[in-house]
């Protein structure tokens, strides 16, 4: 009997020290699913940083709970685009490989203040690199100038706003349904950015006026203009403000259904609710480089957001690609590989550019007759 009881009392203590343990790592230690009537924003930031979804109508994406799988473990599944590098640039060989880029998360740190989300020099030199070899697109919700200012790069394609504001090469494209679009110019010639959500600046620009009156007074909150969405900051939010927040985002919204609200890393995003979204600009790209009917086309994205699942949806279908997650904890996700966070990122993009650079070294020189 005190064998048995002994035995019960070290199974509490181990238990006890297992959930700490995942608490500490920002597993959370209970499976119960959230209700939508409970608020989108957490008193205490997770150390997951998760985008998940919830409450104020938003977009909902299914997941399979990961809470209590290790991070080995999942690295299993999701093995490290590092540790698979020379496998995967074996697999490259003789195809065309094409980079998509995320931003914040991904080239920048996540921080505290969204305008000082700036990329390292050597970052910047890796991208440049990068886009010396392959053709390379940056797919941000940041609007596209910001993002561009933050780039500083002109060797590469940019797209905001989620895929919202694209500007593409300028050439006759062909859609993936087949019909015809051609590149639209203004009166001095200049291409103009591809926006399928143009017909809702009016209301978007009505939103964010309404937004900044009611939220002005709500210490740490940060409204962002970019462009075809608008992102709603509160990282620096007092907890006792979080669901009065939600409430005067809630009340400006009302029950419209032109516009839906997804949360990110501590950041609510109203964007108009059109079926267009990253992976859709991955297959614009594509159309407009003239790949989308290539079979040595590779696509390489990388990215830590969620609604980067749409574009690691995309390339699964295409059926070849690399679809890359950035995260530093265990997440459900349609990306075959991952890198631990914006530091492997840079590693990865310089040991892609330096294959390719010494991959067409090694090329034979071809002699005249």
């Amino acid at each position: 009997m005190k064998h048995m009881i002994f035995l019960l009392v070290t199974f509490k203590i181990i238990k006890k020290k297992l959930t700490k343990l995942r608490e500490s790592m920002g597993f959370q230690t209970t499976h119960n699913t959230k209700r939508i009537s409970q608020p989108i924003l957490k008193a205490k930031e997770e150390a997951s940083d998760s985008h998940e979804p919830r409450g104020l109508n938003l977009t909902h994406h299914t997941l399979t709970n990961t809470n209590f799988i290790p991070y080995d473990s999942w690295l299993v599944r999701h093995p490290s685009a590092l540790s698979s590098f020379d496998r995967l640039m074996k697999a490259a060989t003789g195809k065309r490989i094409v980079v998509f880029l995320d931003y914040d998360g991904t080239l920048s740190p996540i921080v505290n203040d969204p305008d000082r989300a700036f990329m390292s020099d050597e970052m910047r030199t890796a991208v440049r690199e990068v886009a010396t070899y392959f053709p390379t697109a940056i797919i941000s919700g940041r609007s596209r100038e910001k993002v561009k200012d933050f780039v500083k790069l002109n060797n590469l394609y940019y797209a905001g706003s989620h895929g919202m504001d694209i500007m593409a090469p300028s050439m006759p494209i062909r859609s993936s349904d087949g019909k015809q679009l051609d590149t639209i110019l203004d009166t001095n010639g200049n291409e103009v950015p591809f926006q399928p959500a143009k017909k809702f600046l009016p209301a978007i620009q009505e939103i964010l006026r309404r937004l900044e009156n009611v939220i002005k007074d709500i210490e740490g909150a940060k409204i962002e203009d970019n462009g075809f969405c608008i992102s709603v900051h509160f990282r620096q939010v007092h907890e006792k403000d979080y669901n009065v927040l939600e409430e005067k985002v809630k009340s400006v919204l009302g029950k419209n259904p032109l516009f839906c609200v997804t949360e990110g890393k501590k950041v609510m995003e109203i964007r108009p609710s059109i079926e267009w979204n990253k992976g859709n600009a991955v297959e614009y790209f594509l159309d407009t480089l003239g790949l989308s009917s290539s079979n040595n086309i590779l696509p390489v994205y990388i990215g830590d957001d969620k609604t980067d699942e749409d574009a690691f949806k995309v390339i699964q279908t295409r059926g070849q690609g690399y679809p890359i997650i950035v995260s530093s904890i265990p997440r459900e996700t349609s990306a075959l590989y991952s890198l631990h966070d914006p530091s492997e990122v840079l590693i990865f993009l310089s040991r892609l550019a330096k294959w390719k650079k010494a991959s067409c070294s090694r090329r034979p020189l071809k002699i005249g007759n």
